[in-house]
């Protein structure tokens, strides 16, 4: 069997003496992992790199076989952010949890778009806030899309402010103010009111990893998302 796709890099994990198992996310045929041999050299080193967008062929006896890669960079988007340890962390993050969350071999071709966009949208000023927001979308595509257009009491779009923990709707303020220390507070930039800014990002940050937690990982963040989280924090901080 063979195929050719468009691919990008989630990890590379040594095999054997030279090679490696790559896992991407192609835009065809989902997450899929092969075999790169001599996947360790100097040279393809950077291919491997998480992030990279690549030309893929994939060659293999059965389709749940591991088979062989061979793969072509086109576009290496981490090598923009080596000084900006930030966006690192936000790029090694989506990656991750790609990887973490999606069935194997199940197409998703939006969230391989959605994925390189957000890499595109790393080197605006809004980084932050576009990064919280696809992680909605991740939610949304993997089957638990955050209902965010009307409070789930009163059904009106006014003053929403929070959301449940249990169902993700939206809560208007003056019905969750009772509440306001279980439930989850509503980032105004996800509905269009403000532009974000640190402790909306935090907030949001906080309320994506909540359902992700429960509903697509049920059990912990993949560390590279807890590290993302931690760091926003700290140099949010700094900064107020």
């Amino acid at each position: 069997m063979e195929w050719s796709d468009q691919g990008i890099v989630l990890s590379a994990r040594p095999h054997g003496e030279g090679s490696a198992v790559a896992t991407l996310l192609t835009r065809e045929h989902g997450r899929h992992a092969g075999l790169v041999m001599g996947g360790r050299s100097t040279r393809q080193r950077g291919t491997l790199e998480p992030g990279t967008l690549v030309a893929v062929r994939w060659r293999g006896r059965l389709a749940e076989h591991l088979g062989n890669y061979t793969l072509e960079p086109v576009h290496g988007y981490a090598a923009a952010f080596l000084d900006d340890p930030l966006k690192l962390a936000a790029l090694a993050s989506a990656c991750a949890l790609v990887e973490a969350a999606l069935p194997e071999h199940e197409p998703h071709a939006a969230l391989f778009d959605g994925l390189l966009a957000l890499f595109g949208l790393l080197d605006t000023t809004a980084w932050a806030e576009s990064y919280v927001r696809w992680e909605v979308g991740l939610l949304a595509e993997l089957g638990f899309g955050l209902d965010l257009d009307r409070c789930a009491v009163t059904g009106t779009n006014d003053y929403l402010a929070y959301v449940s923990p249990r169902t993700g709707r939206a809560v208007s303020a003056s019905v969750g103010e009772p509440y306001r220390d279980k439930l989850l507070r509503l980032p105004g930039f996800l509905i269009g009111m403000g532009g974000g800014g640190p402790q909306e990002v935090r907030e949001g940050l906080r309320l994506t990893g909540h359902f992700l937690e429960r509903h697509v990982m049920n059990g912990p963040l993949p560390p590279a998302r807890e590290r993302l989280s931690e760091r926003y924090v700290n140099v949010s901080a700094r900064l107020r």
